[in-house]
């Protein structure tokens, strides 16, 4: 089976409380499932490095100050993916779809109704405990 994928995962809470998630665009990997947004690290890049690219090229944000919150290890049929979260807690420029994908701002409560990759999950039950 091919190498681990190295994917750098932001968590973004804003200031009501809520968490932003992203759909899977149509034609990817678990297509219409949501997710947190982020993207694989490349070569020689760092995980800090990763997400502020892949949050700039996906959200149309800049990132400041972020945090890591866990890591995630996680085996799917066609491959391996290692998720590297971390919380960012401010970023410039208001989040939106840069790559056409739809966007939504969750509370807590309102998280299970979101179907989400398996390797999503803990990161989802870590998330509960924040807003709670």
């Amino acid at each position: 089976m091919a190498s681990r994928i190295h994917v750098a995962v932001g968590v973004l809470i804003d200031s009501k409380g809520c968490v932003l998630l992203t759909r899977r665009l149509k034609g990817t990997h678990l297509a219409g499932y949501w997710e947190f947004p982020g993207g694989k690290v490349e070569v020689g890049e760092s995980v800090q490095t990763a997400l502020a690219r892949e949050l700039e090229e996906e959200l149309g944000t800049r990132i400041g100050e972020t945090v890591p919150l866990m890591t995630v290890s996680h085996d799917y049929p066609e491959k391996q993916v290692l998720l590297d979260v971390h919380q960012v807690k401010d970023w410039k420029g208001e989040p939106h779809g840069a790559e056409g994908q739809p966007l939504a701002w969750v509370d807590a409560g309102s998280l299970d109704e979101f179907q989400v990759p398996e390797a999503n999950a803990e990161i989802m039950l870590r998330v509960k405990a924040l807003l709670a």
